[in-house]
């Protein structure tokens, strides 16, 4: 009851209801002044007057509108017709009685003017127009206001899945990262490689740190996405030494460029799992970033063995990362952005095109 109450305002109401009642007015004034030829323009204005109360009426009778606004239609609509027609004939009866009035004490010639059923009928008849019209100004106005509202709690309610989804990703992400740097350390202890499992403990703490820090839902720079991957290097290098090669190059305006957090780190996890840890010889992983033709491209490509280049040849995308990427994507950017991945020439190379300029949704947030 409250809520849509709210919908219903009474100066918005009172706005209304002097536009139509000042456009009715416009459109009698030729017969008023008609009414009053051959005298002063003191019986024009004095005419013109009764609009006031004529108003002062309509907005009573939103007190009705406002009343029935719960009320389901075949309950509302009767009461609100008895009202318009309640206020019709008020104000019929209000006409006569100031026009004699002014008749007996203003303006004698007013006495000459008809005050007989005809008169009073067409009166009544007009007035039903009118204040019927106003009454539907009022179920208008109402009826925009509660739209305008259940957009915004759509569109709040979408963005909110959409932060949701965006965090679950990211919880998903974290679980599984840890799983296989846990795993990794277990096995450094394994084979009594005590120093490199400190080593790749304390690095994991500090990565482990620095992502939860940040905002999974939020906006980064693409060389603070870039220095937390290598972050996550550093780890997986105690676990494979010689075996990771990495290779990064961000040209300078693609290194500035602001990008949905946690963009990059998924597919060089992608690499390293499917790359590195699959092969006993050393891997080349290259990172490359650059801005091509107002867009920003992002592309991170493993070396493949023959044996992996003909499991993944005519796929579209491998892994958990792959995935969990190309639904961020989607979900941030729509069709504006795409994940291009798949074997190429003996690499596994995944491709990010996306947008230079964020979602302005995702820009109200801090970097």
């Amino acid at each position: 009851m409250e809520e849509s109450l709210a919908y219903s305002r009474w100066w918005e109401a009172l706005r209304s209801t002097i536009a139509l009642w000042f456009f009715v007015l416009l459109m009698f004034l030729p017969l008023i002044i008609r009414r009053h030829e051959g005298e002063d323009w003191t019986g024009v204005a004095i005419d013109c007057s009764t609009f006031l109360y004529s108003i002062a009426l309509a907005m009573l009778m939103y007190l009705a509108s406002r009343v029935t606004m719960t009320m389901p239609a075949w309950m509302r609509l009767p009461l609100r017709a008895g009202a318009v027609i309640a206020t019709a004939a008020v104000n019929t009866v209000l006409d006569l009685l100031f026009q004699g009035w002014i008749g007996d004490h203003v303006a004698t010639a007013w006495q000459t003017l008809p005050t007989d059923f005809v008169r009073a009928y067409s009166s009544m008849l007009n007035y039903i127009l009118v204040f019927g019209a106003n009454m539907v100004l009022f179920h208008v106005n109402h009826a925009r206001r509660a739209a305008i509202a259940q957009e915004r709690r759509l569109a709040q309610a979408d963005k909110a899945a959409q932060a949701a989804q965006l965090q679950a990703l990211r919880y998903q992400l974290n679980p599984h990262f840890l799983f296989n740097a846990l795993n990794s350390i277990s096995s450094l202890i394994v084979t009594r490689r005590n120093d490199d499992a400190e080593a790749m403990t304390e690095r994991l703490s500090t990565f482990l740190r620095n992502s939860l820090n940040a905002d999974p839902a939020g906006l980064t720079r693409l060389d603070d996405e870039l220095a937390l991957t290598e972050e996550y290097l550093q780890i997986e290098s105690v676990r494979f030494g010689d075996r990771l090669d990495v290779t990064v190059h961000c040209a300078d305006d693609a290194c500035n460029a602001i990008i949905p957090s946690f963009l990059v780190q998924p597919l060089v996890e992608n690499a390293v799992k499917h790359g590195v840890a699959r092969s006993r010889e050393p891997v080349h992983i290259q990172i490359d970033a650059a801005i091509e033709e107002g867009g920003l491209r992002i592309t991170v490509a493993n070396e493949l063995g023959e044996k992996d280049a003909d499991m993944l040849r005519g796929t579209t995308g491998a892994g958990f990362g792959i995935a969990n990427v190309r639904r961020r994507l989607e979900n941030i950017y729509g069709g504006a952005a795409t994940l291009n991945a798949g074997p190429e020439h003996g690499r596994y190379i995944a491709t990010i095109l996306i947008p230079r300029d964020p979602p302005r949704e995702l820009t109200q947030r801090p970097v």
